[in-house]
C-alpha cells in the first residue's frame, strides 16, 4: 500500500503541472471503486480552476474554490501525468483533463477512491477524525506519552491508528520502533516519556528521509510523472525476517500483529 511519502511524493509530482489550470474534462471507464465515484464529478470540476494539490494523511487534496476532490490512493492506485490523446491502458480508470495534461488514475485492485467535499475538506467524514500530521510540530514526544496512556494495545498498532498519527504506515512503524529500541509487541501504555520522545523523533526521521530519497520501492506504485517513483532503501528491519540485526547480529524475528507483516530484534528492542 502507498504510504505517506509515497502520497507526498506524488502531491509534489503532480501538482507544479496541474496547479493554476481549469480541468476541461472527466472521464470515468470504472465509477465502482472502494466507494462509487460521485456521478456528478464532471459538473463539479469542468470549468473550474485548480488553485493547490496538498496531502492530508494519505488522501491527496485537489483544491478547488467551491470544495476539495478527497484522492485515496488504496492498495494499488496511481496518478500519472499523461499526455492529451494517450490511450488508456487496463486499470485506468479516470482521466481528469486539463489544457496540455491528463491527470490518470490506475489502479488494478480498484480499493482507492475519490470523494467531493463542498467547503473545508477537513469537514469530510473521512477526514475529521484523523490525528496530526507526524512531520508537523503537534506531534511530538508528549503527545505520543499523552495518548499512549493506559492503552492496553500493542505499540505498533498503536502508532499505525490515524486517530493517534496519521500515516505512520507498516514499513515505517517497523523501522522506527527498531531505531528507539521497543519491542512492537509491548503495551502501548508501558512506554515512559522518554520512550516516547524517541520514538517520536525516529518517526520524523523515517519518514522525511523516505520523502527526500523519494520513497520506497513498491510494485505497484508509479510516481506523478509516470516513472517508478522510488529509490531502494536500506531498510533496517522491514522485509528482513530471519536475516542478521544491523547492530547485534542475532536474526530477526518476523511475526503477524494486527494482520501485517512485523519484524524486530529480540535482544536490541525492549
Amino acid at each position: 500500500m502507498p504510504e505517506l511519502p509515497e502520497v507526498e511524493t506524488t502531491c509534489r509530482g503532480i501538482a507544479p503541472h496541474i496547479t493554476g489550470r481549469k480541468v476541461k474534462a472527466i472521464v470515468v471507464r470504472q465509477p465502482s471503486l472502494r466507494w462509487p465515484v460521485p456521478a456528478d464529478l464532471p459538473a463539479l470540476l469542468v470549468g473550474r480552476k485548480l488553485h493547490g494539490v496538498s496531502r492530508r494523511g494519505k488522501y491527496l487534496l485537489l483544491g478547488f474554490s467551491e470544495g476539495s476532490l478527497l484522492i485515496h490512493l488504496g492498495m494499488s492506485g496511481s496518478l500519472r501525468l499523461v499526455a492529451p490523446g494517450a490511450p488508456p491502458q487496463l486499470h485506468d480508470h479516470i482521466d481528469i483533463a486539463f489544457s496540455g495534461r491528463v491527470l490518470r488514475y490506475h489502479d488494478p485492485r480498484r480499493f482507492g477512491s475519490m470523494h467531493w467535499q463542498p467547503g473545508d475538506p477537513a469537514e469530510h467524514f473521512l477526514l475529521a477524525s484523523l490525528g496530526p500530521e507526524p512531520l508537523e510540530p503537534l506531534f511530538d514526544g508528549e503527545w505520543l506519552f499523552q495518548r499512549s496512556r493506559k492503552r492496553q494495545q500493542a505499540v505498533k498498532p498503536f502508532l499505525m491508528d490515524s486517530k493517534v498519527v496519521v500515516g505512520v504506515g507498516n514499513i515505517y512503524a517497523n523501522e522506527a520502533l527498531f531505531m528507539a529500541g521497543i519491542k512492537p509487541i509491548r503495551k502501548a501504555g508501558s512506554l515512559t516519556r522518554n520512550n516516547c520522545l524517541a520514538l517520536a523523533e525516529h518517526i520524523k526521521f523515517v519518514l522525511q528521509r523516505s520523502i527526500d530519497q523519494g520513497g520506497t520501492t513498491l510494485r505497484d506504485f508509479v510516481g506523478g510523472d509516470g516513472k517508478p517513483g522510488y529509490f531502494k532503501q536500506q531498510l533496517l528491519v522491514y522485509g528482513r525476517g530471519g536475516e542478521p540485526c544491523t547492530v547485534c547480529a542475532l536474526p530477526l524475528k518476523e511475526i503477524r500483529l494486527g494482520q501485517r507483516t512485523t519484524v524486530y530484534c529480540t535482544r536490541c528492542q525492549r
